[in-house]
């Protein structure tokens, strides 16, 4: 079941897709799934797509409390079911996305461990309090400012200054980096390893952080050298 869990990214909050099978099986694999991916799901808004799936509001009310543990936010359920529409309708949860998100329901989800199959671009600038997750790379053409947040599963690439909090490869992946054209921020997490800015000193100039014998660590971003 866990393989066939998919997810990605929308404007409403992230979307999981579980397919058709017993909800004993399917429940445990989604908070196993949140339980690996802690630091990307943690304070998420999640959709839940379920499909023919019928939940009653015990099954719902359980999970969204199981998932309030977490610091996850069960925002929406889509389904096809009466019973289910019925149950989420008396929990107070969403059943159906903007359109803003809908309009892409032609893309296909993917499995969230192929990193790098798809990417968000936001072009603007993250003020404070904004808050992108994806399970894919992010790139960014504008500043990320402090207290602003990016958490990626992939790259993150800033065409501007990063000065926020970026956290690429939060499943885990140690192969991701982070670029920007300025890399002054508050915190910059790839993987487990974790590190602060130093002191600026000279003017910035292109750089990125990348894992490299085991620690974190930030080098002239040239773009005609092979990586």
């Amino acid at each position: 079941m866990k393989a066939s869990l998919s997810i990605k990214g929308t404007q409403d909050g992230l979307l999981v897709s579980i397919p058709e099978g017993d909800w004993g099986d399917a429940r445990p694999a989604l908070l196993q799934m949140i339980d690996e991916q802690t630091d990307f799901f943690q304070g998420a808004r999640l959709i839940l797509q379920i499909e023919q799936r019928a939940l009653r509001a015990a099954d719902l009310g359980s999970l969204r409390d199981a998932l309030a543990e977490r610091e996850v936010n069960l925002w929406a359920v889509l389904s096809s079911s009466d019973v289910t529409k019925i149950a989420a309708a008396d929990l107070g949860l969403a059943q159906q996305l903007s359109k803003s998100s809908s309009s892409g329901d032609e893309d296909v989800p993917f499995e969230t461990m192929l990193y790098g199959d798809e990417a968000v671009l936001v072009e603007k600038t993250l003020r404070s309090g904004h808050s992108i997750r994806h399970p894919g790379h992010v790139i960014i053409l504008g500043d990320i400012n402090p207290g602003a947040e990016v958490i990626a599963g992939g790259n993150v690439m800033v065409w501007g200054r990063l000065r926020g909090m970026v956290h690429a490869g939060a499943a885990g992946d140690e192969s991701s980096k982070v670029y920007a054209l300025d890399l002054s921020p508050t915190q910059l997490r790839i993987a487990g390893q974790i590190a602060v800015s130093p002191t600026r000193r000279g003017r910035p100039k292109p750089e990125v952080a990348q894992i490299r014998e085991g620690q974190l660590v930030a080098e002239e971003w040239q773009s005609n050298r092979r990586r």
